[in-house]
């Protein structure tokens, strides 16, 4: 196989950016397109000069790819990535890979079962930024990390949450800035400093007319005893993100496009039983950051890392397996608000699912939504 032949579900939206860049990349070759609009499939494959489909079956069985990428709403992506696992394909799937735990449990358990490779589209974690960072945290720069924080403001208008039926809304997608907008960062809070083992979070509508939450926060324990702190928000308009890992050695800090590291001499623990003066003070000083240069990032770069992990077992940059940390941190976040009670990690399965089918029970038909299907276009090239 000289390239991997790959078909894209979902081309209302990001799915058309992917379809792109599938064509620009050297190992694959864009081989069809599916979207339930038949309008929106029909011109997507007449303007990509592929065959096209509006059933997502049909595109999985015909035999022109070898692997697919799913683009489409957050609920439909465990079904139809356990349907293509089922039928030989390779599965990269848009974030969140799914609204629910126990949905991702199950992609994970056909992935292995199935043998191929099962990716998510986290593409931050190839910023260079992103790479430094988890280098100097697994070479033990910062020593063991004893707290967190993260707060993370995604502004959101109402013309946006009027765009579609499905938006913000427990049937249409599970949950509001947690399952949509947070996901990115939840994976590199996750990613750098671990799964908290204990969520005590509050959740709430704080701003739009909508029914799910769009503001959240937490307090956070991990399983050595650190505490960490999380905020995501769609109502503040002004940035940028920010996230702390504060280790026995040293502290690391992002902030929009920067990266900081402190180190200091010694460990804290040493120092604090060591130290004669009652005024004692360790030496503390910023490290300089050489950034990795000449690597791939953006979208392009997951897709590619993709299809070399087919190819040549190039090991996954964001294996799918992890994109059930960031679900498993989003479920946890979501059933402490709801329930006003801590929330142990891993999360009950069948509490949350107890949880979600209320929620789709009590959810109603939006009044007024003026349907668009387009992608932030901050996005469309990242």
């Amino acid at each position: 196989m000289e390239k991997v032949r790959i078909g894209v579900i979902g081309v209302g939206g990001m799915g058309s950016a992917h379809c792109k860049q599938v064509q620009e990349i050297e190992e694959t070759a864009l081989a069809c397109v599916c979207d339930v609009d038949p309008a929106v499939a029909e011109k997507k494959g007449q303007e990509l000069n592929v065959p096209f489909f509006t059933d997502y079956h049909a595109l999985i069985d015909s035999g022109l790819a070898d692997a697919v990428i799913v683009a489409t709403h957050h609920w439909l992506h465990p079904e139809i990535a356990i349907y293509a696992f089922s039928k030989g394909l390779h599965v990269l799937s848009e974030k969140p890979i799914a609204v629910t735990v126990s949905d991702a449990d199950r992609m994970v358990k056909a992935a292995r079962k199935s043998k191929k490779v099962f990716a998510v589209m986290y593409q931050r974690r190839t910023e260079p930024m992103i790479r430094k960072a988890l280098e100097i945290i697994q070479q033990g720069q910062i020593g063991e990390i004893r707290r967190t924080m993260c707060v993370e403001p995604w502004y959101r208008t109402q013309a946006y949450y009027d765009s579609g039926t499905w938006r913000a809304t427990w049937v249409g997608e599970g949950g509001g800035v947690l399952i949509n907008q947070a996901p990115h960062g939840i994976d590199l809070f996750t990613l750098l400093g671990g799964l908290p083992s204990l969520v005590q979070a509050r959740t709430r509508t704080r701003l739009h007319r909508i029914e799910v939450e769009d503001e959240a926060c937490a307090l956070l324990e991990y399983p050595n005893g650190a505490w960490g702190y999380y905020y995501v928000t769609t109502c503040e308009a002004i940035g940028p993100y920010h996230m702390e890992f504060a280790g026995d050695k040293g502290k690391l800090i992002i902030r929009g496009n920067e990266l900081k590291l402190y180190t200091c001499t010694p460990s804290v623990p040493e120092f604090t039983f060591a130290a004669s003066g009652m005024w004692a003070s360790l030496e503390v000083k910023e490290e300089p950051i050489q950034l990795p240069e000449g690597l791939p990032s953006g979208h392009g770069a997951i897709i590619q890392n993709f299809a070399r992990a087919i190819l040549y077992g190039e090991p996954l940059l964001s294996p799918g397996v992890e994109g059930r940390n960031s679900v498993e941190f989003i479920n946890a976040m979501i059933l402490s608000g709801h329930t006003g009670k801590p929330v142990k990690l891993p999360v009950s399965r069948r509490r949350y699912d107890r949880l979600m089918e209320e929620l789709k029970k009590s959810s109603k038909p939006k009044e007024t939504v003026k349907v668009v299907r387009e992608t932030d276009p901050k996005f469309k090239q990242a």
